[in-house]
């Protein structure tokens, strides 16, 4: 068992029971976590095996971030050819966490996305070209297209019809236009209140070794349309013209016109909605993880509303109520 392993890579460290290594966390992965006392104070022991998941990417980004003053988890010890590391422990309690029990340490919403939008300011303001992957139309599809393959059809049971596939089709290569368009930077990729946690500084980011170079929006996206915490969207404008303001003043590209760049985020979230979607479904019926699907009904409504909204967008709605065997309704569009 890769546990008794870790075990046995430890023990030279710190020489401590089997039982002494609890569970701490999972993931979407194929990586665990596990959580140790050690002298020092706790420590988090990563398992990554090799042959699924490359560490070299997690080093080389935590040491990118680092240097662009963000709080991500110092890397005690690494057994590269194992695939175990030894990190540093931002404690037990998540962004999601806190906000959904009051555990914020006293943080309120507003201070924690605060901060989480200053961190996200810091990775975009150390963005150099030719330094991480880029985050290019051909992957931008690829992901869409776990929508209509693992959603659609395989988890919903629906086989779309030519006519419907090609009017999927077409919105696609639209949005995807309208994302090409938009300025390159750093992207975390998955910078949601999942992967981050409250910390001093506050916040620990985690889960970054995705990380490569895309649309200014994404990031913003994935925190303030998360896929396991909604907020009205009053209070996501709120943060995301403060997250805007102070963008536009540290430099980062993100456009004079807040409407503009409100139409770029929207729109960059119904390739992450279409994305996200997809992957929850692909969890459940491929890895039997069914955890997810209950965080389904939060990204529909995303979806949704977006499409209803923008006239380009708008041919997706009847595919979409088809779906969810939903009746049409009126909105503003734009």
């Amino acid at each position: 068992m890769r546990r008794q392993a870790l075990h046995q890579w430890l023990t030279p460290f710190y020489p401590v029971p089997f039982e002494a290594i609890r569970p701490a966390s999972s993931d979407a992965s194929f990586r665990r976590y596990y959580r140790v006392m050690t002298p020092e104070g706790s420590r988090i022991l990563m398992d990554a095996p090799p042959d699924k998941e490359d560490c070299h990417s997690f080093v080389r980004i935590s040491r990118l971030f680092a240097e662009a003053g963000v709080h991500v988890p110092r890397i005690f010890a690494w057994e590269e050819k194992l695939g175990f590391m030894m990190l540093e422990d931002f404690g037990e309690t998540s962004y999601l966490s806190a906000l959904q029990t009051d555990g914020g340490q006293g943080l309120s919403a507003d201070t924690l996305y605060g901060n989480a939008l200053e961190a996200l300011v810091r990775i975009q303001l150390a963005s150099g070209d030719g330094v991480l992957p880029l985050y290019e139309r051909p992957l931008l599809l690829r992901e869409i297209h776990l929508f209509p393959e693992w959603y659609v059809q395989k988890h919903l049971g629906v086989v779309w019809t030519t006519q419907e596939r090609a009017t999927f089709e077409a919105v696609v290569q639209g949005l995807l236009d309208a994302i090409e368009g938009q300025a390159q930077v750093w992207v975390h990729r998955d910078y949601h209140s999942r992967n981050l946690m409250v910390a001093t500084p506050d916040p620990g980011v985690l889960d970054f070794q995705d990380a490569v170079q895309g649309p200014v929006t994404y990031d913003a996206v994935s925190l303030l349309k998360d896929a396991y915490i909604h907020w009205e969207e009053a209070q996501v404008l709120d943060w995301l013209v403060r997250y805007w303001e102070r963008a536009r003043a540290a430099g980062i590209p993100v456009g004079k016109d807040f409407g503009a760049f409100y139409q770029d985020f929207e729109w960059m979230g119904v390739q992450r909605h279409l994305k996200v979607l997809g992957i929850f479904a692909r969890l459940a019926q491929r890895d039997g993880k069914t955890g997810y699907l209950a965080d389904m009904p939060r990204v529909e409504k995303y979806l949704m509303t977006a499409c209803r909204r923008y006239k380009t967008l708008q041919p997706l709605v009847p595919l979409l109520e088809r779906l969810w065997q939903t009746p049409s309704r009126t909105g503003y569009t734009f």
